[in-house]
């Protein structure tokens, strides 16, 4: 038997950076993660922001950088498009090499006094004593590490908050079914700007994305409604290629396929001696499904409250709730908020993607004012129109 304060399980940055928060002020914290390289395989494409780096007390590092983004081009499917740029971004973003990354964030936990188990399996869990005991296997061998406080990182398919009783099941509903390559060869006018492809015919209930690395190698991706069953997201991904101009010439040097929800915060992401962070939390843009960030502003104050209990003594829900609080504070609890935009993107079909970005590519986005865009929803349909009318009470 292993004693902790802390188990955390998935070595991914929302983990890794748990790890380190809770190791920092003073909690004996364990790090397990199932696979032999953290890192890989990559599940996503790589992105993120400059400002998010910083909020998270995280300096941008060329050692795990591999392109800077000005802004994105997107696509609608009758072949128009808009660019935004850094004429109208006032920040950049990063395309990162996440087997970098993820191994610097979990490094960065075990300088701060985190132990890590790698290649190292959780097959159950179970309440004892005011904590958790896990059953473990690590190269053949097992063993049991007892919890004060297990926090759950182990991604969308997370089975720890169905065993320790937070969430009966992972919904399928907003389940994107994902296939991505990293090519070379991919020709793009910048490799700058990355590129979104909505309503693609190619990725039915999704889009279709091109993030570029520098260089001619860029990460080549789509997701397809997962509900959709008589498709397959590598046969789409093969026809995208196929059929769009940036990769006509190029060549996969890696594949990755994998889900990624759209579902938004989880209901429960707290209990008696337990929290989800990241993926497992649900910790995730609701419209595109992108999580880097969201799932680091999570563990990084899932950590910090994780060793304030500690220290207490106080492991139950009502302490542990100052998690829930706090990520949304900090996120000025927008994820629940863009459940709304999603429902309205996901309405679109691509005759109003069309004629939405048709219409906003004939004003000046430089100097546009907020006449100027409501000029480009009288532009297109009145039942288009409506549907955006629902974002106002939202965010108004």
């Amino acid at each position: 038997m292993i004693d902790a304060d802390i188990v955390i399980i998935g070595a991914g940055p929302a983990g890794s950076i748990a790890a380190k928060h809770a190791a920092l002020r003073g909690a004996k914290v364990i790090l397990i993660d199932k696979k032999s390289e953290i890192g890989t395989p990559k599940r996503c494409a790589e992105g993120v922001y400059d400002p998010g780096l910083r909020l998270l007390g995280i300096e941008p590092n060329p050692r795990w950088i591999a392109q800077t983004i000005y802004g994105g081009v997107l696509h609608s499917p009758d072949g128009n498009s808009i660019q935004f740029d850094e004429e109208l971004l006032p920040v950049c973003g990063y395309v990162l090499e996440r087997k970098v990354f993820d191994k610097y964030m979990a490094m960065d936990a075990a300088r701060a006094g985190a132990e890590i188990m790698i290649k190292t399996f959780v097959n159950d869990l179970k309440r004892e004593d005011n904590g958790f005991i896990l059953d473990c296997d690590s190269f053949g061998e097992k063993f049991q590490i007892k919890a004060k406080i297990v926090i759950g990182a182990d991604g969308p398919e997370s089975t720890i908050g169905i065993k320790a009783g937070l969430n009966k099941h992972n919904s399928n509903k907003y389940m994107l079914s994902c296939a991505q390559y990293e090519m070379c060869n991919v020709e793009l006018p910048r490799d700058d700007l990355i590129h979104i492809f909505l309503a693609d015919e190619n990725a039915e209930g999704g889009y279709a994305w091109i993030f570029t690395k520098g260089n001619g190698v860029a990460n080549v991706g789509l997701g397809i409604s997962s509900n959709i069953k008589d498709q397959d997201a590598l046969e789409c991904l093969d026809n995208f290629v196929k059929s769009c101009p940036y990769t006509k010439n190029a060549q996969p040097v890696e594949l990755n396929v994998g889900p990624d929800s759209l579902e938004g915060l989880k209901d429960n992401i707290y209990g008696d001696n337990i929290m989800l962070v990241g993926d497992a939390a649900g910790q995730i843009d609701p419209i595109e499904g992108g999580g880097i960030l969201l799932g680091m502003y999570g563990g990084m104050v899932a950590g910090n409250v994780a060793a304030s209990a500690i220290k207490q003594g106080d492991y139950s829900a009502d302490k542990l709730k100052e998690y829930y609080e706090r990520f949304n504070q900090l996120t000025l609890n927008l994820v629940p908020k863009l459940t709304v935009v999603r429902d309205v993107v996901q309405s679109l079909n691509g005759d109003e993607f069309s004629n939405l970005i048709d219409a906003a590519s004939q004003i000046d986005l430089t100097n546009a004012s907020t006449k100027d865009y409501l000029k480009v929803l009288f532009k297109i349909s009145p039942r288009t129109s409506l549907k955006f009318t629902k974002l106002i009470k939202v965010f108004i």
